[in-house]
């Protein structure tokens, strides 16, 4: 009896740990792909290396950074764990010895942008929803977590951020669909890690998708005329 209590303990621990090992990995793999789409920003802005990195890193740290200050995360894990720094420089640094065309870079930053989104959207809600927020809350958070380095990213570059302007496709709704499909199946106690990643999968298409076909959130009457 004592041995079976002790044997589901260790594989709880083992199924804990192994989720935390998910979801690290999304985050960093969020984080590089981020740092890709802020990079190649940067490669069709010409900027220089000091800007490849910066724009890599506010691109893939800005939405976490928001993120923690809004939920009293201090300091924010971008600074306290530079696992997430490093991988954004290095991801920055290889683009820069890769030195691709800006011709050539639309496609791959359209891609890296999608995937960053839909894997933050998650990552950012269940980081949320873990610190005892509600679920609308930690959808929210989660949109934000998703869409913030990429404002950071347009602002730094000298753009109109994305999610504001009515000539792009949709790029906000994808991010809070993929949270709030992640904030529901964590207030039904039914979140797991496969799960989260189709929450994260229906986010990246949904982008693409959207990306693909033109899709546009509706604009104000004046706006048309």
């Amino acid at each position: 009896m004592v041995s079976g209590v002790v044997m589901a303990g260790a594989l709880a621990a083992q199924l804990d740990e192994a989720v935390t090992v998910v979801h690290r990995s999304g985050e960093l793999l969020g984080v590089i792909s981020f740092a890709a789409s802020g990079a190649l920003v940067a490669v069709r802005k010409r900027l220089d290396l000091f800007g490849m990195v910066v724009l890599g890193c506010a691109t893939a740290l800005g939405g976490g950074i928001v993120r923690d200050l809004l939920i009293g995360r201090t300091p924010p894990a971008a600074f306290t764990d530079l696992t997430f720094l490093t991988a954004s420089i290095v991801t920055a640094l290889i683009l820069y010895f890769i030195a691709p065309s800006p011709r050539l870079t639309k496609g791959p930053l359209e891609v890296a942008d999608a995937i960053g989104l839909g894997l933050f959207c998650v990552t950012g809600t269940v980081i949320a929803d873990s610190v005892g927020l509600g679920a609308p809350t930690a959808a929210l958070l989660g949109m934000t977590t998703a869409i913030g380095g990429g404002v950071l990213r347009d602002v730094l570059s000298g753009e109109v951020p994305l999610v504001l302007r009515p000539d792009q496709d949709l790029y906000a709704i994808p991010a809070l669909f993929g949270a709030a499909t992640t904030a529901v199946l964590l207030h039904l106690d039914i979140y797991q890690t496969w799960t989260g990643l189709l929450a994260a999968a229906g986010a990246v298409g949904f982008r693409l998708l959207a990306r693909h076909y033109g899709w546009h959130a509706p604009t104000a009457r004046h706006a048309r005329d």
